[in-house]
């Protein structure tokens, strides 16, 4: 394919054709081989040798890409420059106030909620410590009612043990005089 194979089997032929002076003759620039060998190679440059055009199409191509890019890049720098100076012109200074203003109001519905808070946290534990001293008051007031309960049960118990005691005795002078009543009339 390409063009020196091409002449190689062309001076390949004219050698083997005759001897020296062809060869001499198809050096020649007039001669007609070597016309011919000339269109060829033009020929084969043209049909097959794309380097030229290439180049110069990745050139044209390389330098409209870096244009419309450095263009495009150059807007986009620039539209970052200004949204940047909008930002921080007018949109941080009105935020910065905005935030100022509306965190002021929140710290101070902040602190009366904390406030209120609080206070129902000391009435809680107002209440509980009155309802805790309730309850210890309750329970020392059953403690001595079961003090008491305890020792009215001894006492009862004590009475019903002398009441027993003395029905027992009665019982027994009873049953002692209904045997010697028995004993008497056993007798009969």
């Amino acid at each position: 394919m390409s063009g020196g194979g091409t002449e190689a089997s062309a001076g390949g032929e004219a050698a083997a054709g005759g001897g020296d002076k062809k060869r001499d003759s198809l050096g020649t620039a007039g001669s007609p081989a070597h016309l011919i060998i000339k269109d060829l190679g033009e020929i084969h440059s043209r049909l097959l040798d794309h380097r030229p055009v290439v180049q110069g199409e990745t050139r044209y191509f390389v330098k409209e890409f870096e244009e419309k890019r450095g263009l495009r890049e150059m807007r986009v720098l620039e539209n970052l420059r200004n949204m940047i100076h909008e930002t921080n012109e007018h949109t941080l200074p009105k935020c910065r106030e905005t935030m100022q203003d509306n965190l002021n109001q929140v710290l101070q519905r902040l602190q009366a909620a904390t406030d209120s808070v609080c206070r129902l946290q000391e009435r809680e534990q107002e209440r509980k410590k009155i309802y805790n001293d309730h309850l210890l008051a309750n329970e020392k007031q059953r403690i001595i009612q079961w003090e008491d309960f305890l020792k009215e049960q001894h006492n009862k118990q004590a009475e019903m043990d002398e009441e027993h005691r003395k029905a027992m005795e009665r019982l027994k002078e009873q049953y002692a005089e209904m045997e010697k009543d028995l004993a008497k009339f056993s007798t009969f």
